[in-house]
């Protein structure tokens, strides 16, 4: 256990290493390379040892989740959602998409809930289910590069920030609001990307 006196907290590796992995996962994110899915396969396994420490079941359950669709992920941005296509351009959630998202974002989220609450020791099943299911639809965005996935990101580190605050995982708190505005960053750059799509066909049409 790695203690830092100055400021009371103790602190151990795996929480530091799932904070290094995390943040740069997230910023290579943003900056659409595509080695952030081996940096977040890296980062889950640190989460998942760290999470089950602290009780945080279903956000330790989760990171298997997203060890697995790490793998999709990575083959998609890659080849553009089939064989022989090139590397996956930005695009937006269908409305199609959006009513999916929500109602399996709300079925998991109740489900979950009673749950952790029936068969765990959880103190927060409520907002570990909560937040487990926002990273889960921000996470498929994420597979597809939908620009909307960004918001949903940002949605769980707003409730991920006080939540780790509250079990005393103080340096993943503060990972989670360097997210928050890495959220930010790679939104704006998404967003710049799709907007400015359109003016490059047209330059090349011409």
């Amino acid at each position: 256990m790695l203690t830092i006196k100055e400021i009371g907290v103790s602190l151990d590796w795996t929480e530091i290493l799932g904070f290094a992995s995390g943040a740069l996962c997230v910023w290579l994110v943003a900056r659409q390379h595509i080695a952030n899915w081996p940096v977040g396969l890296a980062n889950n396994v640190f989460f998942i040892v760290l999470f089950l420490q602290a009780g945080l079941y279903a956000d330790a359950g989760l990171q298997v989740v997203f060890i697995a669709l790490a793998g999709y992920g990575w083959w998609t941005w890659a080849h553009g959602g089939g064989p022989g296509s090139g590397p996956l351009a930005v695009g937006r959630t269908t409305r199609a998409e959006w009513l999916s998202l929500l109602a399996a974002g709300a079925v998991g989220t109740v489900a979950l809930t009673f749950l952790l609450g029936a068969a765990t020791d959880s103190t927060v099943p409520f907002w570990d289910a909560l937040t487990t299911a926002l990273s889960l639809a921000a996470t498929y965005g994420q597979c597809k590069k939908l620009v909307e996935s960004w918001w949903l990101w940002i949605a769980a580190d707003v409730v991920y920030i006080p939540l780790y605050a509250y079990k005393e995982l103080y340096l993943t708190s503060l990972l989670y609001a360097g997210f928050l505005a890495l959220c930010l960053f790679g939104l704006r750059g998404w967003r710049r990307e799709l907007g400015a799509r359109p003016a490059r066909a047209v330059e090349v049409a011409a």
